[in-house]
């Protein structure tokens, strides 16, 4: 919090929020609060009246919203505590998003404590011990390195009043049960508990931010689409699941635990060989084929083959995920793919695989349908419809990465090359990896 900046405060009336708005004045920032009303229990009247009556005395703007979550939940098994969270915040983005700056949650360590033991005990998992963020976008949560009988112990001595929430004592709920049973019997163990676990969830998000940059590396090299899965039996096995993970969440659209036991299950589905799938929770599924490992959902739409383009001579155009060239050679070099400058004219066609299409591989004395190349060289099927295939006059010249056709190869112009013949040299290169 700095002094005259815009901040907006949650408001609820409990100590936490009292206490986080009351420092948020007296250092000077430009506040104003946010109280949402859900109506309900019978208490939620005098919330917002104690919350009106306190920012009337602090001179800070009070925004109050009236919200009925008894008809969104009804029906469902939804968390109702998740969606009245999921409508509060939603509001304050609203708000920030016209006023400017940051808004402010009041959770504490205790808050952060409760909160690592209770997804601990429901998610297994690195991600389960980092707590909440001290600041997510626009969210920050100032009193992390607060506890929770430090803001009260500042209410009683600013003679500031606050409102106990029932429900916070109700064990019906499961983070009541882990604030009234479980946070206890480990004080009794030590009373230090709350600050120990709220300090290591601090160190370990710490820490993943190195962790997370080895991901970002690795994927950098492999690629966020289909991985050879020889390429997982050389990284730490914890990478390994670090990244298997990565790509799962990107497939499923969202964070994502991946057990060990799942990981090791994904890596050991090329053991045998051929295609292979396995279902994972949450309508995901990874498929191995060929020794390349994807990731997959039940509701997974076909993307469809990339449409056809046409291909200067000399030139480059992008066809899905690569970037195919043409370029004037008189010497033959590292290129894929020579073919005599006289048959190919200005441009070329780039486009997918159909079926039926045969081509005439360099040296095989005869043609052969890219769909029995493609399984002699186990090219995934995911792959087959996204690489290219350069045409010539309506003959099949080149597919990138499998075959050059008879007559197209560095060999079959070999003896030309150097005279006074110009040729054209085809590259493809991978450019969303």
């Amino acid at each position: 919090m700095r002094a005259d900046e815009p901040l907006l405060v949650l408001l609820s009336g409990g100590a936490d929020s009292v206490c986080l708005l009351e420092v948020g004045v007296r250092l000077g920032a430009r506040v104003a609060a946010l109280h949402v009303n859900y109506g309900l229990r019978d208490g939620a009247r005098g919330d917002e009246a104690l919350c009106r009556e306190l920012c009337e005395r602090l001179g800070v703007a009070l925004t109050v919203e009236a919200v009925s979550l008894a008809a969104a939940a009804e029906g469902t098994s939804g968390n109702l505590q998740a969606k009245a969270r999921e409508v509060r915040y939603d509001l304050a983005e609203a708000l920030v998003a016209r006023s400017g700056g940051d808004y402010t949650t009041a959770h504490t360590a205790s808050d952060q404590a409760e909160t690592v033991l209770y997804r601990l005990a429901v998610s297994p998992g690195r991600r389960a011990l980092l707590g909440m963020e001290a600041r997510r976008g626009r969210l920050v949560r100032p009193l992390l390195g607060a506890s929770r009988a430090e803001t009260r112990a500042y209410c009683e001595a600013r003679g500031l009043s606050w409102r106990e929430d029932p429900s916070n004592a109700d064990t019906r709920f499961a983070r009541a049960r882990v604030r009234h049973e479980v946070m206890p019997a480990l004080a009794g163990l030590s009373p230090a508990v709350e600050r120990t676990i709220a300090e290591t969830a601090l160190l370990l998000r710490d820490e993943a931010e190195v962790l997370d940059a080895a991901v970002d590396e690795t994927l950098g090299r492999l690629g966020e689409g289909p991985v050879a899965l020889a390429e997982f039996a050389r990284l730490p096995a914890a990478l390994a699941r670090l990244v298997l993970r990565r790509l799962a969440e990107a497939a499923a659209g969202r964070d994502r635990a991946l057990s060990r036991a799942e990981a090791d299950a994904v890596l050991g589905l090329g053991a045998r060989g051929g295609s292979r799938t396995l279902d994972l929770s949450g309508g995901l599924r990874a498929v191995v084929e060929y020794g390349v490992l994807r990731f997959a959902t039940e509701r997974e739409a076909d993307p469809g083959a990339p449409e056809a383009v046409s291909l200067p001579v000399p030139g480059s155009v992008r066809f899905g995920g690569w970037e195919v060239r043409a370029s004037l050679v008189e010497e033959g070099g590292a290129e894929e793919a020579i073919l005599p400058a006289e048959a190919v004219g200005r441009s070329v066609t780039v486009r997918a695989w159909r079926s039926g299409d045969r081509i005439r591989p360099a040296g095989l004395g005869g043609s052969k349908s890219l769909q029995d190349l493609f399984v002699d060289l186990k090219i995934p099927h995911v792959l087959r419809g996204t690489l290219p295939v350069v045409e010539v006059e309506g003959e099949i010249a080149w597919v990138a990465g499998v075959a050059a056709a008879e007559g197209y190869t560095r060999s079959a112009s070999a003896g030309r090359i150097g005279g006074d013949e110009s040729f054209v040299a085809l590259s493809a290169r991978r450019v969303d990896r």
